[in-house]
């Protein structure tokens, strides 16, 4: 029994096509869409490259591109496939080929639930990559005169600054590290000296943040370097003083951030592919209609169209028969071949004359 019968005149076939042509260039747009938005995805996570650790993040924005080219191609061609099945004689041009276009749109359409889906479990990678970037960023921020990093000074104060953030968790992460280069530390002073000496690993540590920490939004002016300690400052509690630092942690904001595009990216593309996923049931209705037209003969007559000419188990028994069978085809069996065990037969001379031996030496 076929799965969701339709019955289609002659009209009706007509109007499909004609609508199927319209959509499929819409779907070219919405390739050119898929596309766009994977080259959006790929700058935006370059912009902060330098901050993420290595885990495989392109490979989100480069199946969107992909996707996006192979959409342009396979609805081009779909396009010029549903002209031309208006007239019933021209279907007979295509008629070998909409089958296994439809197989190839069937899987193109999955790959674009693959892509929503992918854009949807960024969070996990992108948390693990912020973690670990961040952290390494903040370690040679000091390192200005370093080649390959002289420039995350300036990659960090940026970050903090516009996404009102500090530290990788929160502004206390920046008294664990040294963020002052020795360049710029007073060795004649005491309290350096004894700043070096008091760290196991030789380093200058303070409750003290970058300057890109400080919160525009303070009342008084930016207190960065003593921060815990309230009798170095007028007036001041550093437990409640919540308005002169960003409290919010880099990792956050920047996680909030790629996960509201990855969303709003997996919501687009979850559209397109329930759009791609009905253009495709469109033209396999208009594939069975059109075929059963040439079985019938008639190309004014009514005919039924469907999505599977069987149900779904008995499509999918027969598919895979075809799929177990597959390998046999090459296989002769040895006991439908008469001559498998018979010696073979003996060529003589002109005369039918076995050759005599030649002699020996003695």
């Amino acid at each position: 029994m076929a799965v969701l019968p339709i019955k289609f005149t002659k009209n009706k076939r007509d109007k499909l096509a004609q609508i199927l042509w319209v959509l499929n260039w819409v779907s070219v747009v919405t390739g050119i869409i898929l596309f766009s938005l994977g080259i959006f995805l790929k700058v935006e996570i370059n912009k902060r490259l330098d901050l993420m650790a290595e885990r495989q993040l392109q490979s989100v924005p480069n199946m969107l591109i992909a996707v996006g080219l192979i959409a342009c191609m396979i609805n081009f061609l779909g396009g010029k496939i549903c002209y031309d099945c208006v007239d019933t004689n021209k279907f007979l041009r295509w008629k070998l080929v909409m089958l296994p276009y439809i197989i190839c749109t069937f899987f193109f359409t999955l790959s674009v639930l693959v892509g929503a889906l992918m854009c949807y479990s960024m969070h996990g990678q992108l948390k693990e990559a912020l973690t670990l970037g961040l952290r390494d960023a903040m370690r040679y921020y000091k390192d200005t005169a370093t080649p390959g990093r002289c420039f995350l000074k300036r990659t960090v104060d940026q970050l903090q600054i516009q996404f009102q953030c500090c530290g990788n968790e929160g502004y206390r992460d920046w008294f664990q590290i040294q963020w002052v280069s020795n360049r710029y530390l007073d060795m004649s002073q005491r309290e350096v000296v004894d700043r070096l000496r008091s760290n196991v690993e030789g380093k200058y540590l303070m409750d003290g943040v970058p300057f890109s920490c400080c919160n525009v939004n303070s009342p008084r002016p930016c207190i960065q370097y003593q921060i815990t300690n309230n009798s170095a400052h007028f007036n001041y509690d550093y437990q409640t003083e919540e308005l002169n630092l960003w409290m919010r942690g880099c990792h956050q904001a920047l996680l909030d951030y790629y996960t509201n595009i990855g969303h709003s990216i997996g919501l687009t593309v979850l559209i397109i592919w329930l759009f791609e996923l009905s253009v495709l049931t469109g033209v396999r209705y208009l594939q069975t209609s059109l075929e059963n037209v040439l079985r019938q003969g008639d190309p004014e007559c009514e005919s039924d169209g469907w999505l599977l000419e069987n149900s779904f188990v008995e499509t999918a028994r027969s598919n895979f028969n075809v799929i177990k069978h597959l390998g046999k085809f090459n296989q002769i069996s040895s006991n439908g071949d008469p001559n498998i065990d018979k010696p073979p037969t003996a060529h003589y001379g002109p005369d039918n004359v076995p050759p005599k031996p030649l002699p020996t030496a003695s």
